[in-house]
C-alpha cells in the first residue's frame, strides 16, 4: 500500500515512524516533510499540502492508495473534500466535525446537549464585552482565555491577574472571538482516539504539559508529554463512560462521524473528568509520546477504519512508558528565533530513533551542507523510553544533555510529578 502523510511537523514525523513499521506499505510519503521523515519516506517539499490541486496531482503521481491528515492546516483547506469527491481514500475530518475544533462555542452547545461535562463559559466577540465579564465576575477567580476557532498550537492561558486576561486577548482578538472559561484545576490528560462511522480505538493516555515552566502560565503548544499516564481503571473507565461514549454518540446522532483521528483535552478534576477541548486531528506532542509504545501495525488500524470495523482492532501496546520533551527555539513561544544554526544535530542523531530514546524532528530546516537551523517554534522532540516514567525522564534528558544542544531551550521537570503520582 502507498500512504501519503500530510505534514511537517515532530507529530508527524512520530506518526510516519510508526507507519514506516509496518509490514504492509510498500511507499510512505511525506507533503512536505521535514529532515527527519527524509529517511523513512519519500518527501514532497514541493507540495503545499494546503493546495488542494497540488495535493490531488501528488495522488495521481505517485499512484497513492490513502491519504492520512492528522495535522489541521490541510483540513482547514478542504482538502479531505477536495480528494475525497475524487475517489481517493483520505482519514481526516470532514468540514462538519471540524466546527468541534474551529468553532469552540457550537462544541460547547454540542457538550451541553449530549450531557458531556465541560467548564462554565462565555463567547466574547470585542474587548469591550469581555471587559465587562471580568469586572462583574469575582475577585481572584482564575479563568482560561482562547480562542473560538482552530489555532496552530492551542494557544490558551489561565490566570486570575484580569489585566494579563485581557492583554493576552488583543493578541487573540484578531483571530476572531474568544471563549473564556472558569479555569478547572486537575491533572491533564490527552485522549486519543481512531474513528470509524460506527465506533473507536482509544491510543494509549498521555498527559501534556502546555506552559514555559511549571510556575508560570505562559501557553505554548506543548513542551512535553508523558504516556501511558498512571490511571486506575476506575478513572479510564469514567473518562470513556462521561465523556469518549457520549462525544461519539452525538457525532454520529448529528452526523458528523468520519474517519480519522480526534483528540480530546481532558482536566481530571475532583469531582470527575471534564472535558476542556476537541482536536480534530493529532496532538503534539502526546503523539510523541504514545506512538513508541504502540505495537499495532498501523495498517490494521487503517484497514478497519475503511471498513467501518475499527471497534474490532485489538491494540497492542509494550510495558514501557515515555517521556517526550520538546526543544524550542529562542523566544519561543511569542517571537521564536528562526535561522539559529543547532550544532547539536547530525545524522548520528536523527538515526537515535531506531533506538532508545527516539528523536522526533520538527521545524528544522536542513541546508545543502548538511546543517541544520530552526524554521520555527518547536524544533525537536526528545523521547525517552524506560520500564517507568523515572527511568524514561533520565534517557531522555541523558541524551538531550550529551548532545549540548545549547541553541534551543526545554523544560527540566517533564514527568517529575508523575514518578510517585497516582490517581
Amino acid at each position: 500500500m502507498r500512504i501519503l502523510v500530510l505534514g511537517s511537523g515532530a507529530k508527524d514525523h512520530a506518526l510516519a515512524w510508526w507507519l514506516s513499521r509496518s509490514a504492509y506499505i510498500s511507499e510512505l510519503y511525506m507533503a512536505p516533510g521535514n529532515p527527519g521523515t527524509a529517511d523513512i519516506a519519500i518527501n514532497l517539499p514541493d507540495t503545499d499540502n494546503s493546495d488542494c490541486e497540488a495535493v490531488y496531482r501528488a495522488v495521481k503521481e505517485h499512484n497513492i492508495d490513502a491519504v492520512f491528515i492528522g495535522t489541521e492546516a490541510p483540513l482547514l483547506a478542504g482538502v479531505r473534500e477536495y480528494l475525497a469527491e475524487r475517489g481517493v481514500l483520505c482519514f481526516g475530518a470532514t468540514k462538519e466535525a471540524q466546527r468541534l475544533e474551529d468553532d469552540k462555542a457550537y462544541a460547547r452547545a454540542f457538550t451541553e446537549r449530549h450531557g458531556i461535562p465541560t467548564p462554565c463559559n462565555y463567547l466574547c466577540s470585542d474587548m469591550d464585552s469581555l471587559k465587562k465579564y471580568l469586572d462583574n465576575s469575582e475577585e481572584n477567580k482564575r479563568f482560561t482565555i482562547k480562542s473560538n476557532s482552530m489555532t496552530p498550537s492551542r494557544v490558551v492561558l489561565s490566570s486570575s491577574d484580569k489585566s494579563a486576561i485581557l492583554s493576552y486577548a488583543r493578541i487573540l482578538f484578531s483571530r476572531g472571538p474568544v471563549l473564556l472559561e472558569d479555569y478547572v484545576p486537575g491533572i491533564h490528560v490527552t485522549a486519543t482516539l481512531f474513528l470509524d462511522k460506527n465506533g473507536y480505538l482509544l491510543l494509549p493516555l498521555a498527559s501534556e504539559y502546555t506552559n514555559v515552566s511549571h510556575s508560570e502560565g505562559t501557553p505554548t503548544g506543548g513542551m512535553g508529554a508523558i504516556a501511558p499516564i498512571p490511571l486506575k481503571e476506575e478513572i479510564k473507565s469514567q473518562i470513556e463512560e462521561r465523556i469518549i461514549i457520549p462525544t461519539l454518540k452525538g457525532m454520529k446522532e448529528e452526523d458528523i462521524a468520519y474517519k480519522g483521528t480526534l483528540t480530546l483535552s481532558i482536566i481530571l478534576s475532583e469531582s470527575g473528568p471534564v472535558l476542556v477541548d476537541y482536536h480534530v486531528r493529532l496532538n503534539d506532542p502526546a503523539t510523541q509520546a504514545m506512538v513508541p509504545i504502540i505495537e499495532t501495525d498501523i495498517l490494521e488500524i487503517l484497514r478497519a477504519m475503511e471498513k467501518d470495523t475499527i471497534s474490532s482492532v485489538n491494540l497492542r501496546t509494550s510495558n514501557e512508558c515515555t517521556v517526550a520533551v520538546v526543544l524550542a527555539a529562542p523566544g519561543y513561544p511569542m517571537q521564536p528565533e528562526t535561522g539559529r544554526e543547532i550544532k547539536g544535530i547530525d545524522y548520528s542523531y536523527l538515526m537515535d530513533i531506531n533506538s532508545k530514546p527516539l528523536v522526533f524532528v520538527g521545524a528544522v530546516k536542513k541546508t545543502s551542507d548538511g546543517r541544520y537551523f530552526t524554521d520555527g517554534g518547536r524544533n525537536i522532540t526528545v523521547v525517552g523510553r524506560g520500564e517507568n516514567l523515572q527511568d524514561a525522564n533520565e534517557k531522555a534528558y541523558t541524551l538531550i544533555q550529551r548532545r549540548k544542544l545549547d541553541a534551543l531551550w526545554y523544560r527540566d521537570d517533564i514527568g517529575n510529578k508523575f514518578f510517585t503520582w497516582e490517581s
